[in-house]
């Protein structure tokens, strides 16, 4: 089956930086929904008309991927307004900042604890990608039709990159 709009592709990929450090690699196949919200626009553009066994190494610019860093999206708050098991890379949700962060943070970001000081914490609303040029080997391991359900949702579960918060401490898996 070829890939098209509305159907489900399982990928496996290994990302890395322009300089060829590797972010992150996907050894087991995961189900994405093409034509939905798992995957970055320019990789379901590349994957149309593939099959099963291809392989594309895809050259991605920030615009393309997870966008430019924005330094208004940092943001220096209290410590004591934070829990004291805060740690580095915990997450939280824009909605569900503590009360009395700053009113400028816009509710509908990710911020991640960057820095922990003993007055202050750092909170950085960019994706953890953000500002840097990407390489990213895919293999379509699968293809199928998508299910109804999956087209209704816009996703077949799993979105490309996504982070959940808030993930446990010292998590450090970007997918």
């Amino acid at each position: 089956m070829e890939i098209t709009p509305q159907c489900v592709v399982a990928l496996t990929w290994t990302l890395k930086d322009t300089l060829g450090d590797e972010l992150d690699v996907l050894d087991a196949p995961v189900e994405f929904l093409v034509g939905g919200d798992d995957l970055l626009k320019r990789i379901e553009e590349a994957l149309q008309g593939h099959t099963v066994g291809d392989t594309l190494q895809l050259h991605l610019e920030p615009e393309d991927a997870f966008g430019d860093y924005v330094d208004t999206l940092i943001f220096l708050e209290q410590r004591t307004l934070f829990p004291k098991e805060l740690e580095e890379g915990m997450t939280f949700e824009g909605s569900a900042l503590p009360q009395g962060c700053s009113a400028a943070a816009p509710k509908d970001a990710l911020y991640t604890v960057t820095d922990i000081y003993p007055e202050h914490v750092v909170l950085d609303g960019n994706h953890p990608l953000a500002g840097i040029a990407l390489r990213i080997e895919i293999k379509v391991e699968a293809v199928r039709e998508a299910t109804e359900e999956e087209i209704g949702r816009g996703s077949a579960g799993t979105g490309f990159f996504r982070i959940a918060p808030p993930p446990a401490p010292g998590n450090t898996t970007i997918h």
